[in-house]
């Protein structure tokens, strides 16, 4: 397994559990304003140091009395084949697993959702499906083009009801960010998602990005968050918001 990095503590990642957080290697989409560019980009990913699967899991030995679970993101972790395995080697330790994920691979998600693997899924709604492979920065022109945006849309769709069956606690969330996702895009993913369970707006960070002009904008102001979540919070039994 490719690790680039260890939050070795978080009381934030996973909701109500002292967590640490594993960042997995590689990813599919090209989100401009991602600030884990070290963990998605081929040219930025040569050149970040590893962490041995082996001192990982010595970690987590010598810390689980503390740690109640692992958060596993990236990256998008799904793109790792041996992540089914990975996680099991996790779960013998009695540690509880939430995978953060783009939901382009439903499969994976139903594979480990299935096998007991995961016990708290979040998943990332990047844009309202319309605007998908733009936003995600994977558009093409023409035919090509259609058919990815159409393949994208599918996967994320199925992975949206795969979570909402319930068989495992989970979270949809979505980054706003200005010029590119307001509460006019956030009220037509809501639509798409329909009534679920958890729903976190999370206010976009200018550090690190894909893209270099991100990292000059200025995040929305809280209380455009709190507006926004006063006029979805009805659709979900909780919402929430992260500064």
């Amino acid at each position: 397994m490719q690790i680039g990095g260890l939050k070795k503590v978080s009381f934030s990642d996973y909701p109500g559990k002292i967590s640490c957080v594993v960042f997995l290697l590689g990813c599919n989409f090209r989100c401009p304003w991602c600030y884990n560019a070290e963990y998605v980009l081929p040219e930025l990913i040569r050149k970040q140091p590893r962490i041995s699967e082996k001192k990982l899991l010595d970690f987590l030995k010598e810390k689980k009395q503390f740690l109640e679970g692992v958060c596993v993101s990236g990256g998008e972790p799904t793109v790792n084949p041996e992540l089914p395995e990975f996680i099991k080697r996790i779960k013998k330790m009695n540690l509880l697993v939430k995978l953060d994920t783009n939901g382009s691979n439903p499969e994976i998600l139903e594979k480990l959702i299935e096998e007991k693997l995961v016990d708290y899924i979040s998943l990332d709604i990047k844009a309202p499906k319309e605007k998908y492979a733009k936003v995600i920065g994977l558009s093409k022109n023409g035919l090509e083009g259609k058919f990815l945006e159409g393949r994208i849309r599918k996967a994320i769709e199925k992975s949206i009801e795969i979570l909402k069956k319930g068989k495992v606690d989970y979270e949809f969330k979505t980054t706003l960010v200005p010029g590119f996702l307001g509460k006019g895009e956030v009220m037509e993913i809501v639509k798409w998602i329909g009534f679920a369970k958890r729903y976190r707006l999370q206010n976009f960070w200018p550090e690190k990005t894909i893209d270099p002009r991100f990292r000059k904008m200025k995040p929305f102001p809280l209380e455009y968050l709190a507006h926004i979540k006063k006029a979805i919070a009805p659709f979900f039994e909780i919402c929430e918001v992260i500064p």
